[in-house]
């Protein structure tokens, strides 16, 4: 018993032993590491970089957390090796923080507490005035104050804190503490921006080291005023910018272009990508408050990067993301009541009986309405006032974001409600945007962004309609001798009242009640990323992306309708869009010299289908659209399906010496599904220089000239002009009969495939940037375009086969000039900022097909059937053709000039009579705040375009049908006594042509948008757990200066991507002015 006990003690004792020795061999690496020599390499490093070289050079792993140590404060240069314990202590010097080893591990920590002391301070401008709303931060920690309204502040800190002062427009200041407790600090306004970040094409830039032509929009000036549209937030923002909305219906869309018409037979709308995404429709889903900037890249140095699709320019819209540190709660809130600009000022039904009276007794002989009945009208009844109302539109949005260092977060959700200023109308957006980004470690990271949109949308008859025909064009049509309903409440028949009456005239609540057109999207935009580093300088991104829009489309005229037994339609459609998209990108600094690239490949498709199924004859019209299948008369279905690729390689570098001299190159290659076997791909090269003459030691420390650089661009992009399948043999569905039954069948398509190629536009710009007194920035830039090889149909002989082709036949060219000036002009208590831009483009047709012409913008208003616009080489794109008025006959009639001299007037006879293209346009934006008071004001406008006013010509000029018009009409048409007037005799036979009489001066000068807003005192009302809050009031297109006679000089019935048929008023939807009362809050 003895020897076993003794035998077990000593087992025990020589496990013990063994135990010791193999943790000590075990921990003999990392009780020594503490010792092992490192080197940093690289200047201006983060405390992030020098534990990742740190890690990199030893086989530890330093760990802190993220939200209590500041990784991204600098630290001191240290080029000799040393041993981690020395080069920690040397980092950590005078810093509140503290390190310990642990195995293989080293811990990052704040110091234990020191004592802390009270801290008074006044924060002052340049002027000594008090900067009320300053941040005030311990540096690397969360602890931190804002100035009340005299500028001061009081906040805890520790002996060897540093204070870090922040305020909007103004540079950031850092103030160690010491042995102080009173601070006066002064910041200056930091006027330059040199060092602000712009995005451009896969990646970002500093505003100072760009070479290309790009304007920039902040979420502050999107976010200005309530749109529908946020490209409508762009209209007079960005110089060389032109922004058209089609009509004033809620929802409707708007038109762009940047630099002038480049296309015919494609779109003229620039490509928009959202957070990277090239989307393939416009970004009309967005809540103005979820965007952070919008970049217009305008110069082929800027967007040849995009290839085939940059041409038109390129949008590149940035989503708000997430930021480390606390989380910040935003709310906003709006409401706004819109009405009609002005009403047009037409014949009361005194005038209207009078009117008609002279018309009748003229063309028949008598006068139809008696004496009598003529004094009892009096006033009659107003139809505008029937027809349109004062409309609600509400906007609310609420955000979250936040996050730490590895992880950042931004969520939001918007609803905006627009109830148009006519019944039945309205639009309805709903919206959830995400942004997500980790960092897994070191090499690894991820982001994700989303964007879910339901779109909701009503819309009334707009545009066209001649006779009454249309919602708007009875709406001042009607006579206003007539009310819209009979005695016994039903709706009057309008055409049946007088026997002179049009028969196309509606009582327009018949489109109100009786018809109805909707529509409802589903629309998704998300895109996941992977970044890898495996290298510092180095990052590779993996991005993978979907944008889908599921479309339903309903048309419905109930039997209650004039002579409708019902009738309806429904149409659903789909399009999806998936996207891989493989960069890597390289940036590194060696002495004066510094380098960036990036390189890629990109894969999309796109992918359309669509169903569409229609009858005639309902039962009831309880069901509307929903129940086709229980019409009398169906009609006959229809589906399509497209789908088409764009695969790209992409490179860029860009080059800088010294900050002073800058080049930037790029090409990319696209492969298009869309085009011939053998043109498949096409090469789109940019190459651009830049010399910041401000940094050469002769201008550095000049006070006048703060800012100069110089730059020039070349390079080449395209247009995919063609939808697909349009160079390929195609076959189209017909009917056949054999015998005495019809058969379906397919044949050889009408058109001719061609062998085509791209609409390649080459463009030059020169450039300057100069800042002058730190107070005046200037912009100025210069350019040429030239569009070659441009897409169109060409007609055939009926030998052929074929009735047309498309074909590259045609150049046109811009050219242009733009201005942009921001400039302090008062600093102090009372501070305004001023910015204003214009710009110029001329635009000219090189050459078509066989220089023949090209016509568009065919109006039918019955009297007149033709076309208004014309191509032809020489001249700008889209001109106004027409008659030339000159002057009466003795009997009142219009005289039009002949041209041709030939005694007769025909088409021979047509000549330019205006230009829709505008000698320039510019926008205007006034800030001025006085202590929490802030006064905005926003004009902008267009000056030297004509508008062909098409509804004038049933609402002035066809008199034999009852129709109601201006009183100008009455009070000055030609008589006897008055021969030089303004309208012609009243009488049906009056000739009327597409004629200058209706093309119309379309300048205008708008005061957009003004806005007064107050800054309510949160901190000295003692309400800390709100961080800002602002009450305002404004005004939406509250005063215009035009000579336009009709409702609105910002109109394009015809417009959107086409380029001919533009600056054409037919009966549309009109614009409206609101009134607004909103509040934004900040948590």
């Amino acid at each position: 018993m003895k020897i076993t006990y003794l035998m077990q003690s000593e087992r025990k004792k020589i496990f013990s032993c063994l135990w010791v020795v193999l943790a000590l061999l075990l921990l003999a690496p990392w009780a020594n590491a503490q010792n092992q020599k490192v080197q940093l390499n690289g200047k201006n490093l983060t405390l992030k970089a020098a534990f990742k070289q740190i890690e990199e050079q030893t086989k530890m792993s330093v760990d802190y957390d993220a939200e209590v140590i500041n990784t991204s404060r600098q630290v001191t240069s240290v080029s000799k090796e040393m041993t981690v314990d020395e080069l920690l202590k040397q980092l950590f010097r005078n810093t509140e923080y503290t390190y310990a080893f642990e195995g293989s591990h080293i811990l990052i920590k704040l110091r234990q507490s020191p004592s802390k002391k009270k801290i008074t301070g006044t924060i002052t401008d340049e002027s000594g005035l008090p900067v009320i709303g300053a941040n005030v931060v311990v540096k690397g920690t969360a602890n931190g104050v804002i100035t009340d309204l005299n500028g001061n502040f009081m906040i805890e800190v520790a002996e060897n804190a540093v204070l870090k002062v922040s305020y909007v427009g103004y540079s950031s200041k850092e103030i160690p503490i010491g042995n102080k407790t009173s601070l006066v600090i002064q910041i200056k306004e930091d006027t330059e921006l040199l060092d602000e970040v712009v995005v451009i094409g896969y990646g970002v830039v500093k505003k100072s080291d760009l070479t290309g032509s790009v304007s920039s929009v902040k979420s502050d000036v999107v976010n200005s005023y309530p749109t529908t549209n946020v490209l409508q937030a762009l209209s007079g923002k960005s110089a060389g910018t032109q922004i058209k909305q089609s009509t004033g219906a809620p929802g409707a869309d708007v038109s762009v272009r940047i630099r002038g018409t480049n296309s015919i037979q494609g779109s003229n709308e620039p490509l928009y990508v959202i957070d990277g995404f090239p989307i393939s429709s416009t970004p009309s889903n967005l809540n103005n408050s979820e965007i952070e900037s919008i970049e217009i890249l305008k110069d082929a140095s800027a967007t040849a990067i995009y290839g085939s699709r940059g041409a038109n320019g390129v949008v590149l819209i940035t989503t708000k993301q997430g930021k480390a540190g606390k989380t910040h709660v935003e709310f906003e809130t709006s409401y706004s009541s819109q009405s009609l600009i002005k009403k047009l000022d037409m014949m009361d039904a005194t005038e209207y009986a009078q009117f008609y009276n002279l018309q009748q007794k003229t063309d028949t002989g008598k006068e139809f309405f008696t004496q009598e009945q003529v004094n009892g009208f009096g006033k009659g009844f107003d139809w505008q006032d029937l027809i349109f109302r004062n409309a609600p539109l509400w906007k609310g949005s609420l955000s979250i974001s936040g996050g730490s260092e590895k992880t950042q977060f931004a969520l939001s959700g918007s609803l905006f409600r627009q109830d148009g200023i006519i019944e039945g109308s309205d639009y309805r957006r709903y919206s959830v945007q995400t942004n997500l980004k980790h960092e897994i470690n070191r090499i690894f990271s991820v982001s994700f962004s989303s964007t879910l949109t339901r779109n909701e949308t009503n819309v009334k008859n707009s545009g066209a309609g001649a006779r009454g025909s249309s919602m708007i064009s009875a709406a001042i049509s009607a006579p206003p001798t007539l009310t819209p309903y009979t005695e016994d409440g039903e709706y009057r028949e309008l055409a049946t009242a007088y026997p002179f009456l049009a028969t196309d005239l509606i009582n327009p609540l018949n489109f109100i009640n009786e018809q109805s057109r909707h529509s409802k999207s589903n629309n998704v935009l998300a895109n996941v990323s992977f970044l890898i580093t495996p290298i510092s300088g180095l990052t590779v991104k993996l991005m993978g992306g979907i944008e889908n829009h599921d479309g339903l489309g309903g048309f419905y005229k109930t039997r209650g309708y004039l002579h409708s037994s019902g009738y309806a339609e429904l149409q659903a459609s789909q399009s999806t869009s998936l996207l891989s998209e493989n960069t890597a990108t390289y940036a590194k600094r060696f002495g004066k010299n510094n380098i960036s690239a990036v390189a890629g490949f990109t894969f999309q498709n796109f992918v359309n289908t669509n169903v569409g199924g229609s009858g005639t004859g309902f039962l009831s019209d309880v069901f509307e659209e929903y129940k086709l299948q229980t019409a009398s008369t169906p009609g006959i279905p229809s589906s399509g399906y497209s789908k088409s690729v764009l695969m790209s390689y992409l490179a860029r570098v860009n080059y800088s010496f010294d900050d002073k001299y800058l080049i930037t190159a790029s090409i990319r290659r696209d492969g298009s599904s869309r085009y011939s076997e053998n043109n498949k791909w096409g090469s789109f090269p940019s190459a651009a220089v830049a010399w910041r003459a401000s940094n050469e030691d002769f201008l550095k420390g000049n006070k006048f000239i703060s800012n100069l650089k110089v730059r020039a661009s070349w390079g080449l992009t395209g247009s995919q002009a063609i939808d697909p399948y349009v160079t390929l043999s195609t076959l189209e569905n017909k009917n056949t009969i054999f015998g005495d039954a019809l058969y379906n069948s397919f044949a050889p398509g009408s058109r001719l495939p061609g062998d085509l190629k791209w609409e390649t536009t080459e463009q030059i710009n020169i450039g300057v940037d100069l800042g002058l007194w730190d107070r005046l920035n200037l912009t100025a830039d210069y350019y040429v375009k030239n569009t070659r090889d441009l897409l169109n149909s060409v007609l055939l002989p009926t030998s052929s086969g074929y009735v047309n082709t498309i074909q590259n036949i045609g150049k046109v060219q811009n050219k242009g000039f733009e201005l942009t000036l921001d400039a302090r002009v008062l600093t102090g208590e009372f501070k305004w900022n001023v910015n204003t831009n214009i710009s110029f483009n001329r635009n000219k047709v090189k050459k078509l097909y066989g220089g023949e012409d090209i016509f568009g913008g065919k109006v039918n208003a019955v009297i007149v059937n033709d076309e208004t616009n014309i191509l032809r080489e020489g001249y700008p794109i889209g001109q106004f053709w027409g008659y030339l008025e000159d002057g009466y006959d003795e009997k009142g009639q219009i005289i039009f000039k002949d041209i041709k001299e030939d005694g007769t007037i025909n088409k021979e006879d047509k000549t330019f009579i205006g230009d829709p293209n505008p000698d320039f346009i510019y926008g205007l934006t006034s800030n001025m705040s006085f202590k929490n008071f802030e006064l905005n004001l926003f004009f902008q406008g267009s000056q030297g375009n004509d508008l062909f006013n098409a509804s004038a010509i049933s609402n002035t000029m066809d008199y034999g049908y009852g129709l109601n018009m201006p009183k100008d009409v009455f009070y000055n048409h030609w008589t006897t006594e008055n021969t030089n007037a303004k309208y012609p005799a009243i009488s049906y036979n009056t000739k009327v042509r597409v004629s200058d009489r209706f093309i119309e001066n379309g300048s205008y000068l708008r005061l957009k948008n003004i806005q007064l807003a107050y800054n309510v005192p949160v901190r000295k009302l003692q309400c800390n757990w709100i961080r800002h809050l602002q009450v305002y009031a404004s005004g939406q297109n509250l005063l215009t200066f035009t000579k336009y006679s009709w409702w609105d000089p910002e109109v394009n019935t015809y417009g959107g991507a086409n380029s001919v048929s533009q600056g054409i008023d037919y009966s549309s939807y009109p614009s409206s002015k609101s009134f607004t009362f909103g509040i934004r809050v900040g948590f």
